[in-house]
């Protein structure tokens, strides 16, 4: 039977028009969020969507977090860290367990990231730029393109990707691994905050398989 948390968890991938140069399996994703609601019977001071999270059955709160970094360590670990007072100690935990991560760990999060999610239209306008930018960052580093545009204006975030792009393309591997960590670690915040309703946080409504729809739970 589905938990009260899987009926909330935010759809995993929505798909923006891209160029005709840019492979399928490369579309950007942005991870959805969720309304919700403004009612708890939980722990006085306890916002309600975290409260449903802290209370939430192991699997359920391990699919919800592997909807914002693709890592299975990462995200028993937070689960299992449970119950969490706040959204900050939970996002301190997040950095923390990200921080952590094994070289391999972090290269099997990468490996399911997707392209950085742009303005409608992007994809199209500017493939051959963009295209251009991300074989040559993909071919050098063997992992996509990834970067937080947290707080980036929209009319900037074309700009900004394909400025860090080039810049990243001259460091080294251990350079850029290290960068790209950081990356992940912004982005796993971001999201986590957008899925648990944070105050200011967009929270598109997105249509999609809910996380995890197809995907088993981190082994335990």
């Amino acid at each position: 039977m589905t938990s009260q948390l899987s009926q909330h968890l935010p759809p995993t991938h929505t798909r923006r028009p891209r160029g005709p140069t840019l492979p399928a399996h490369r579309l950007p994703d942005l991870p959805g969020r969720v309304v919700i609601p403004g009612q708890s019977r939980g722990a006085p001071g306890v916002p309600p969507a975290l409260e449903r999270f802290n209370t939430a059955p192991a699997e359920d709160a391990e699919r919800a977090l592997l909807a914002c970094l693709r890592s299975p360590r990462w995200a028993l670990r937070l689960s299992g860290h449970r119950p969490y007072p706040d959204l900050p100690s939970l996002l301190a935990a997040s950095d923390e367990a990200v921080y952590d991560l094994f070289p391999g760990e972090l290269a099997q999060a990468l490996a399911a990231e997707s392209l950085p999610a742009l303005p409608d239209g992007t994809y199209s306008a500017a493939h051959t730029a963009l295209t251009a930018a991300h074989t040559a960052y993909e071919a050098k580093f063997g992992h996509v393109f990834v970067i937080c545009l947290d707080g980036v204006p929209e009319e900037e975030a074309l700009d900004r990707v394909l400025e860090d792009i080039r810049s990243r393309l001259a460091n080294d591997p251990d350079e850029e691994r290290a960068v790209a960590a950081e990356e992940l670690r912004r982005l796993a915040r971001e999201r986590l905050a957008g899925f648990l309703g944070a105050p200011g946080t967009a929270r598109p409504a997105i249509d999609g398989p809910a996380p995890g729809e197809h995907d088993e739970a981190p082994p335990r």
